[in-house]
């Protein structure tokens, strides 16, 4: 039997080791899970009889390979040197020139590539052909130099920019998540980027040791770095320390440096060089502190940041200037309503800030959705190239499709709102009544959410659950059971929605999203009573069902929500979906917050019944060591049923805000005191509720 890749893997982790290792060791080593190892292991026997070698396993011990020691370096030459790639694919041959090429400076002769990849001196010469114009893109070129061989020149900075590139173009989405462990059994954020041809091109124990560097340090402003410009951070630095080791230094660049101002990204780049300094015990130049202060202007931040203030300083006038260029650019009939959307405004001067950064020094950027972008938003798009070559003429630099495309994103977004408020569309409070208000309305509310997508807010009830109430605040029901007369019009349908059904409530919904919002009806004191009945037995819940617990510090994110679902749920079913919401919501917009030491991970869920609040801590009290958690101490977790009423998601949002502003309560959280956190949380709901109460008088 042949071996497999990942096979050869776990022969030559085994093969290195003095004694035996268990199955979760492997894991680690190479980077897979447990379950991977132990079906790779079913047939390992085997492939090793073919090199007289015997695969041993004994419960409690581990597992081992015996054998002659002739034999067992033989197989582990054999694991080291043979090479499963396919000559045949022009396009992986020619990445793998790319990363010879990039790897070493020195001269080569055609035969050391064809040998290298098993084809002919005259396809290599094609293959180098090919590769010479991504080279020069970077300031590399070919020289060939006939009975000698094939040398690059370009300079050091050259060297470095190409190697970024070439890192960027080879690390897709995926890749992203595993190094921030967003998966159950995803190994060390290090061990991913090893793998593969980055392994070859990362010095991976030079990348492990800055990544914990950067995460001991700490600090807010770089922990608050979305995935993607960590990533670029970290890779940057790890190319600058592996070139210095090797005594190629960048040569200072006096038309830019000079002007680059030491302000608190300068200065956070000096302190980053100093904590490298002391890992890697060598100098760093100071051309590598700009280099990083750079990278830092150029990077984007998972939550805004302003100066010290609350809003951007708006007194530069000049960018004013440039982003009312650019909407006049984009739409001149639509400007004026565009500038009035203050979100619109202030996100695209906080874009523009690192963008204009990025554009001067010739930095690149990723966007890993561009071709989603083009193909789902063309017009959008087209008429963000017009903004683009504002940009253009105000920098004299090109504006790479990418950047195009996140102003797509910004763009795109505020046609959105402005289109709503033109038609002043809302959505539309409807009711779905079954008997029971359980079994046929909701899934009639599951189909409905999905053919009409957020257009209505639908809640389902039985048939003896209409109050003055709920008339009051629902504009139409759909039922499924005969009605008597309502003062609300009644859509009678067939439980499976007939198109004709469909169609009679499509008709409605477009009818009261153009409507103003119903008004109260006059008797609004039973229906306060209920409000208040329902708002205060919810108190009653949370307080009640509380939990706290603790899981191992070194856990992943993924490994989080498995255990956060399972905390909160006992059916696997309803385990599942608390996941995938959490996951969902934390995909829109991280809910990791470095700056206050804590995650809120928070979403309305069909895996709940009831509002449910729950707080997480590792078994030492201290921080979590995974980078995607940031060092934070504490994990909240706020979960409410999908059809939570107004009345409990303004209770919800009052928790988000206490822990924020209630000092007092984090600080009894961090004790690790249940039922201190419970006294806690019951103080700051009576408060609530006093304030609700004086809301309705």
């Amino acid at each position: 039997m042949e071996m497999t890749p990942r096979m050869k893997q776990i022969f030559e982790v085994l093969l290195q080791e003095s004694s035996a290792v268990s199955v979760k060791y492997l894991a680690e080593q190479i980077g897979v899970s447990r379950r991977t190892v132990q079906r790779e292991l079913e047939s390992a026997g085997t492939c090793l009889k073919a090199y007289g070698l015997a695969f041993v396993s004994k419960t409690g011990v581990g597992i081992w390979i015996e054998g002659s020691d002739a034999e067992k370096k033989r197989l582990l030459g054999i694991c080291r040197t043979k090479d499963d790639y396919d000559a045949g694919n022009r396009e992986e041959r020619r990445k793998r020139l790319i990363l010879e090429i990039l790897k070493e400076k020195g001269l080569r002769k055609l035969y050391y590539y064809s040998s290298r990849f098993a084809v002919s001196e005259a396809t290599v010469s094609t293959d180098l052909e090919a590769v010479e114009g991504w080279l020069t893109r970077y300031g590399l070129y070919v020289n060939r130099k006939p009975g000698s061989g094939i040398s690059i020149d370009g300079s050091e900075d050259s060297y470095r920019r190409a190697i970024r590139a070439f890192i960027n173009e080879n690390i897709d989405t995926k890749m992203v998540r595993e190094i921030y462990g967003e998966e159950a059994d995803e190994p060390a954020p290090y061990d991913s980027l090893k793998r593969g041809s980055l392994g070859q091109i990362l010095n991976h124990d030079i990348v492990k040791r800055v990544m914990d560097c950067i995460t001991r340090m700490g600090n807010d402003k770089v922990l608050t770095l979305t995935e993607n410009s960590y990533v670029g951070l970290i890779i940057h630095i790890s190319i600058a320390i592996n070139r210095i080791m090797k005594d190629e230094v960048i040569e200072p660049d006096e038309n830019w440096s000079q002007n680059l101002a030491e302000d608190d990204d300068y200065e956070l780049a000096r302190v980053i060089v100093e904590k490298l300094e002391e890992e890697f015990q060598t100098d760093i130049p100071d051309v590598e502190i700009s280099y990083i202060c750079l990278h830092l202007k150029g990077a984007k931040h998972e939550k805004i940041r302003w100066n010290d203030d609350s809003q951007l300083e708006m007194e530069n006038k000049e960018l004013q200037q440039l982003v009312n260029d650019m909407v006049d650019a984009y739409d001149p009939k639509q400007a004026y309503f565009m500038k009035q959307d203050d979100g619109f405004i202030q996100g695209l001067l906080a874009h523009l800030q690192p963008t204009l950064i990025r554009l001067v020094y010739g930095m690149q950027i990723q966007n890993p959705v561009l071709d989603d972008i083009k193909a789902s938003y063309p017009q959008i798009y087209r008429r963000c190239e017009k903004v683009a070559s504002v940009l253009e003429a105000y920098t004299g630099k090109k504006v790479p499709e990418q950047e195009t495309g996140f102003l797509t994103v910004h763009f795109g977004a505020a046609m959105v709102r402005l289109e709503g408020r033109q038609e002043k569309i809302r959505k539309v409070r409807t009711g779905v009544i079954c008997s029971s208000g359980i079994g046929i309305s909701r899934l009639m509310s599951s189909k409905l959410e999905k053919l009409f997508q957020g257009r209505m807010q639908l809640t389902a009830y039985g048939k003896h659950d209409i109050t003055p109430y709920i008339l009051s605040r629902t504009d139409f029901f759909i039922s499924s059971i005969p009605m008597e007369p309502l003062d609300v019009p009644v859509v009678p349908v067939n439980p499976l929605l007939s198109d004709a059904d469909i169609e009679n409530i499509g008709r409605m919904v477009s009818k009261y999203e153009r409507l103003p919002q119903k008004q109260k009806e006059t008797d609004e004191f039973s229906m306060q009573l209920e409000e208040i009945n329902m708002v205060a037995s919810q108190i009653n819940t949370l307080i009640k069902y509380m939990d706290f617990f603790r899981v191992d510090s070194r856990i992943s994110f993924g490994e989080l929500l498995i255990a956060v679902s399972e905390k909160m749920s006992p059916y696997s079913d309803r385990q599942e979906l608390i996941r995938e919401d959490i996951l969902r919501r934390e995909q829109i917009a991280s809910q990791i917050f470095a700056e206050f030491g804590f995650a809120l991970l928070h979403a309305r869920t069909k895996g709940v019944v009831r509002p449910e609040f729950s707080i997480c801590m590792t078994k030492d009290l201290g921080p979590f060591l995974n980078p995607y958690l940031k060092g934070i101490q504490v994990v909240f977790i706020m979960l409410a049923p999908v059809d939570n009423s107004m009345a409990g998601n303004d209770m919800m949002g009052y928790i988000s805000s206490m822990l924020i502003e209630e000092y007092e309560f984090m600080d009894i959280v961090l004790t690790g005191d249940k039922e201190g956190m419970r006294q806690m949380l019951s103080k700051n709901l009576k408060k609530y509720f006093n304030q609700y109460l004086a809301r309705l008088s």
